[in-house]
Order: C-alpha cells, then structure tokens, then sequence
C-alpha cells in the first residue's frame, strides 16, 4: 500500500517534480560529473567545514524572534599584530569589528572561509542568523521583508557592537538587509560604518534571478506553483525530508547548477546543499514576496562616505553583473570585482579571492578612516578578475585525470597484444 502522503495530490505534484527532474537532469549530471569528477576529487581535503564560534549568544528582536548570533575572536598574537598597525603619523589604528550577514535560503554557516581568515587577520567577527534561517527563530509571515531585516541587524549590532567602527558584509538578501539598514539608520551609518562589502547583491530595479533559462524556469514555477506546494508541504517536514532523501543526487546537481560555476569539492556542494534545502519551506514561501517590486536604488547615496567593495561572479544567474553595476553607479569611489567562473554562492566557491579583497577593504576603510580620506572623491574601479590559482590547479588535475584515462585505456590493448604474440608463439611450438 502506497505511503498516505502520495495520496496526498499536492504532495503528490512534488514528489512527482522530484521524478520529473531526476529523469531530465540524469544526462546533463552525468556528462558534468565525467568532466569534472577528477578534479572535484582532488580538490577535497581534510579540512572541516564548520567553524566553532569563540561565543554563540541569542538575541530577541522588539517582535520577539531569537536571533542566533556567534563571535569569532582573534587570536592573542593576531590581535596584537593587527593592534601595531599605524597610520602616516603615526597613531595607531582602530580595528572595526566585521559584521557578516547572510542570503536568502542561506545562514551564518556560509561565511565559514571568511570567518577563519578575519579573525586570523586579528578582527572581531559577527556573524548571525537571519530570522526564520539556520538557527534563528521564525518570525510571523508578515515580518518577512526586507526593512523588518534591517531593524534586526541593527538589534544585532546594538547587543554585540554597541560601539567602535563596523565594517558590514552582506551576501545576496543580505545585502538587502544591510542596505535597509542605511536606510532606516543614517546616523548609524554616518558615524560607525567605514566599510561595506556588497557581495552578489541586488539594490533592486531589475527583476531578480533574470541571468537565464533555470533561473527563469525556476522562478517561474516558483511563483506559480510555490505557495499550492509549498504551504502543504511546510506543515508535513518529515515528508519533506523522504523526498529530499529519494532524490539527493538530482538536488545536489540542481544545487551545483545554481549557486556554481567551476568546480568545487562535493563536500562544499554537500554542505551548500544541507543550508539551502534545510531553510524551512514556510520561511522559503514566505521571503519570496518580498523580491516582487523591491527597489532601494535612493538609498544607496547614503553609503557614498564607506570604502565599498561590490563582489560578484559573472555566471551568477540569480543577482547578475547588472545588478551590481547599479550599486557602483550609484555610490562615488565603489570598487566593483566581477570575477570570471563564479557563481551565486561565491564566498564558497573562491574564498581565497574574497578573502583577499575583503581585507583589503578593511584594510583600506580603516585607514581612510584614520586618515580623514575622503572616500567619496576616489577613482571608480571595474576589474573582471579570474581565480588564477584555482584555474591552475583544476586545470592540472583534470590534465592529469586525462593521462590517467589514457594509461589505462592503452594499457588493456597492450595486454591483448601480448596474449596475442603469447598464442601465436604457442601455435607454432
């Protein structure tokens, strides 16, 4: 006898959807995996994913919702390295503390890369849960816009970084969040903040996940059929997770689709994989409506004082190029970094390279911070940049994966030969 929830018809579509897409995706997954399976193999290494926070605290926001909320801490000696740093004169710099702030579908888990070389550099780092993500609480239906999450940063801030100068990271909604945050706290802005990282963002204007064929399929079915399916589906989890379990490889291909753009490890795509499908569904519905008509183009001016560094991956097909270029037009003296063979979730796709750029933006806003720079007067900067040393080193692997194919397809003729001389020697004795 069939399971109760296949003879549920809504629940049913979904299951069904599951089928439909692991038949279409087979081929495609595997001409993929053929291509890249040896490098993505070899680029796995032992390391954990996971960072273990120096502190891990709760916040309740004005409605009520607990916001989790973790700290990294430098080390003593990293602390004090970064405490020698002076300026042209001589005084010496104040450290901000870095703030990271997560997508939509996503959590604090996603900055791990970046949390372990912040506080290596000698930073205070926060990183938090949005409301309804990772480990936070859900909030009701109605507070799942954009200005509720700017109120909730600066809950954030006013427990955890009630002074000294902040430089803020935001990812994709979060992004959002922090530009909702300018906008609802200038003053905050004006006073505290010398940097700010817009990391595969959108200020809105143009209409999001536009950069091709999946993402539009994907939001328009999203749109269509999202709250039918979804709303049933939120209040039966376990159901949820049988079909997330009968389906894992498709979820993985569709995951590795839609947030990358050149290889990473299928540990990553694993991990990526567990944040974004572990989001409660009623929270994935709920966000959705937010996106439709949201636009904070004025509100940019107000960032025009901050060192801004805007990230993103040219393959992104959720927040493209374009997006970000309304970003750097708006803000005087934007760095703008497009880099080549990324994707959406960039911050695990090519750490080290955001890693870089974001310390030298804290590197940078604190100096001009110091030195009374006018950042507003600086040059505009579009770079197009590639990750020279991945590139290299899935190029290598994947040569190497070649030879090895090769060896091996040459050495079963060579064997045959040899039998073949070995029989004939036989036949003629």
């Amino acid at each position: 006898m069939s399971p109760s929830w296949v003879r549920n018809p809504v629940v049913a579509v979904a299951a069904g959807a599951v089928g439909v897409a692991a038949a279409a995706a087979a081929g495609i997954a595997a001409d993929r995996a053929g291509k890249h399976r040896a490098a993505v193999a070899a680029l796995e290494t032992a390391d954990l994913v996971d960072v273990v926070p120096d502190e891990e605290h709760v916040v309740l926001t004005d409605d009520g919702v607990a916001l989790h909320v973790e700290i990294d801490l430098p080390t003593e000696a990293a602390a004090a390295a970064a405490a020698e740093r002076t300026t042209a004169d001589g005084r010496r710099e104040a450290l901000p503390t870095v703030v990271l702030t997560h997508g939509y579908c996503l959590s604090l888990r996603c900055w791990t890369y970046q949390r372990r070389a912040l506080a290596d550099a000698g930073y205070r780092v926060v990183t938090w849960d949005q409301r309804g993500h990772g480990r936070s609480a859900r909030g009701d239906v109605s507070s799942y816009v954009i200005d509720r999450l700017g109120q909730d940063l600066d809950a954030v801030l006013q427990a955890h970084a009630p002074d000294g100068d902040l430089v803020l990271v935001g990812h994709s909604m979060g992004g959002m969040t922090v530009i909702a945050l300018g906008e609802q706290y200038p003053e905050l802005l004006r006073d505290r903040v010398t940097g700010v990282a817009f990391v595969g963002t959108s200020p809105g204007g143009l209409t999001l996940a536009n950069g091709g064929r999946i993402a539009t399929v994907a939001r328009t079915l999203l749109n269509r059929f999202g709250p039918a399916v979804l709303t049933p589906l939120s209040t039966r989890p376990q159901i949820f997770a049988d079909i997330r379990r009968a389906a894992r490889d498709v979820e993985l291909f569709l995951v590795e689709q839609n947030s990358f753009a050149s290889p990473v490890p299928r540990s990553v795509v694993r991990y990526t994989a567990d944040i974004l499908l572990g989001t409660p569904l009623d929270v994935i519905n709920g966000f959705l409506k937010t996106f439709d008509g949201y636009d904070k183009r004025p509100v940019l001016a107000q960032f025009r004082h901050a060192m801004v560094l805007v990230f993103n991956g040219r393959q992104d097909i959720l927040t493209p190029p374009a997006h970000s270029d309304l970003i750097v037009e708006a803000i005087p003296g934007a760095e703008h970094i497009v880099v080549n063979d990324a994707g959406h979730v960039i911050m695990l796709e090519h750490p080290e390279l955001l890693n870089q750029h974001l310390l030298q933006l804290i590197e940078r806003a604190t100096r001009a911070e110091a030195e009374d720079i006018d950042t507003a007067s600086q040059p505009r900067v579009r770079r197009v940049v590639t990750d020279v040393a991945k590139a290299r080193r899935v190029r290598r692997l994947e040569q190497e994966a070649e030879a090895l194919v090769r060896s091996r397809g040459k050495a079963p003729r060579e064997r045959a030969k040899s039998a073949g001389r070995r029989g004939e020697s036989s036949r003629g004795a």
